[in-house]
């Protein structure tokens, strides 16, 4: 049987639900991964407002939408960063308070915790986010860092983030890291740490996205098969390396879209990542979770991209063989 194929609403957060869900439904997807940002889905009013959750499954079934993951990366980030004015852009007022960076961190821990509330409230099993990271800044190692400054900041990671995660097993929700550089975990080698610092706790895993290993130059399907029982779930999303040798894998401070860029993200099926290996290591572990495009292209229509990305996923997704075809040259 083909796996779900949703839309990740972040990058979408301009529109309405109820417009977006209605794009949605006629381009065909199967359902909707709900951002906790824009008026996708509000956890505060989720746990207030005794109609909100109601309200959002009565758009999603209006236009014959499921709804199976919800995803909280801006909130997330800012349990473990160094707090800037950055973080204050994608904040809420009521999260970011005084700004005062720990009160930051207290209150986005706190609304962490209330995430998985709401998503028990609403019917999902998984919430897929970031974590953030108060030692991504030192992976260039100068003035010089040892592994004593990186220990403790995975005990950071650890402190604030073990109290959120036993919410999550209250909840019976699971929480899915996207393994993306500026997280505590952005390749398998910290990935590895990431779930020691956490003592492997059973509500710990990843929302698999390959789009950010390619321009690390690592292996999607070695990700996969690393970790078969913690992908809890999975985006479809892709970039393309441009390397000129006039820029690097670290971007030169251009923004998204800027030609001159070393890396960008491009609308799935026209980057780097090849999908047929993805799928077949999917099967390979038995994930049968939702595909979900997190449609990201600088130089595209989004209304013209997203369909033809669902398309180009239905095509690559096939589900796993159950017959040996040599057993067929076997004599009775």
């Amino acid at each position: 049987m083909s796996r779900p194929v949703t839309l990740f609403t972040g990058q979408w957060a301009d529109l309405t639900l109820e417009t977006l869900a209605q794009k949605v439904g006629e381009w065909g997807f199967d359902g909707l991964e709900l951002a906790c940002w824009g008026d996708h889905f509000e956890v505060d009013k989720a746990l207030s407002d005794d109609g909100y959750v109601q309200s959002r499954w009565d758009i999603l079934n209006k236009y014959s939408l499921k709804g199976l993951a919800i995803s909280s990366h801006l909130v997330g980030q800012c349990v473990c960063d160094a707090i800037d004015k950055r973080h204050q852009r994608i904040l809420s007022p009521r999260l970011w308070g005084d700004g005062d960076p720990e009160g930051v961190r207290q209150r986005c821990a706190q609304e962490m915790m209330d995430t998985a509330r709401a998503a028990r409230l609403l019917g999902v099993d998984v919430v897929n986010g970031f974590t953030g990271s108060s030692v991504w800044g030192m992976f260039y190692f100068f003035p010089p860092t040892t592994q004593e400054d990186i220990d403790a900041g995975y005990q950071d990671f650890a402190d604030r983030w073990l109290p959120i995660l036993d919410v999550f097993k209250e909840q019976g929700v699971k929480f899915g890291l996207e393994v993306h550089p500026t997280e505590i975990a952005y390749d398998i080698i910290t990935s590895h740490r990431a779930l020691e610092a956490v003592k492997n706790h059973p509500r710990f895993g990843f929302n698999f996205d390959p789009s950010h290993f390619i321009h690390q130059f690592l292996d999607p399907v070695a990700f996969i098969e690393e970790f078969p029982d913690r992908i809890f779930h999975a985006h479809v999303r892709d970039s393309r390396v441009q390397l000129t040798r006039r820029n690097g894998i670290l971007s030169s401070h251009l923004d998204f879209g800027d030609p001159r860029r070393g890396w960008d993200f491009v609308s799935p099926g026209r980057g780097d990542v090849k999908w047929d290996p993805i799928i077949r290591a999917f099967n390979r572990i038995g994930y049968q979770g939702p595909l979900s495009i997190e449609w990201e292209d600088s130089g595209m229509d989004r209304d013209w991209g997203a369909p033809e990305a669902l398309a180009m996923i239905r095509q690559q997704d096939f589900t796993a063989s159950v017959v040996a075809f040599d057993a067929a040259f076997g004599s009775d």
